[in-house]
């Protein structure tokens, strides 16, 4: 009777284990569909940019993939909609954490270039005038907030807000 107990509840837990291989596996699948739709979309935002300089191209694609390829795939699979209300949780804390590249104006030049990617997104339809006039409403209002955590993370002098307990080492 033990052992038949024992069975039961060793093959929930590998149906547990099955079912949590196959949610990862739905996730890559997801992540690798918005992949190749942000492909063809990061094409149209470049034909948009026509008439730029390459290096300023280069530049907007650049930050822009980043946001929807890595920041958006990165604990869940979002497609670029969802973008438009995350803005906040990029710019004022992975972007600080988790780029070493990350200075104030770095966030500003990211931030302009994301606007623009989304602007572009509208024009062609990809999203809701309102949820660009969200993400433009969350840039303006919390630049100088992302900006001044980003100085502060940076300054091993200051109170890191991103680390409340110090550095230890």
């Amino acid at each position: 009777m033990e052992k038949e107990q024992d069975l039961e509840e060793m093959t929930d837990e590998n149906e547990i284990e099955e079912d949590e291989e196959m949610t990862y596996e739905d996730y890559v699948k997801e992540c690798e569909e918005i992949r190749r739709t942000n492909e063809e979309l990061l094409e149209l935002f470049e034909k948009d940019l026509d008439g730029l300089k390459e290096k300023t191209i280069g530049r907007h694609l650049s930050n822009v993939y980043f946001y929807i390829n890595e920041f958006l795939l990165y604990e869940d699979a979002h497609p670029i909609q969802d973008g438009t209300w995350m803005i906040s949780d990029y710019l004022g804390d992975f972007f600080i954490r988790k780029c070493m590249w990350s200075t104030p104006g770095n966030i500003k030049t990211t931030a302009a270039s994301i606007k623009k990617f989304y602007k572009s997104m509208l024009d062609h339809g990809k999203i809701d005038k309102e949820d660009y006039s969200e993400l433009c409403e969350t840039i303006r209002d919390e630049m100088e907030q992302w900006q001044a955590l980003c100085e502060q993370y940076n300054d091993p002098d200051e109170d890191n807000p991103f680390m409340p307990f110090g550095i230890f080492w």
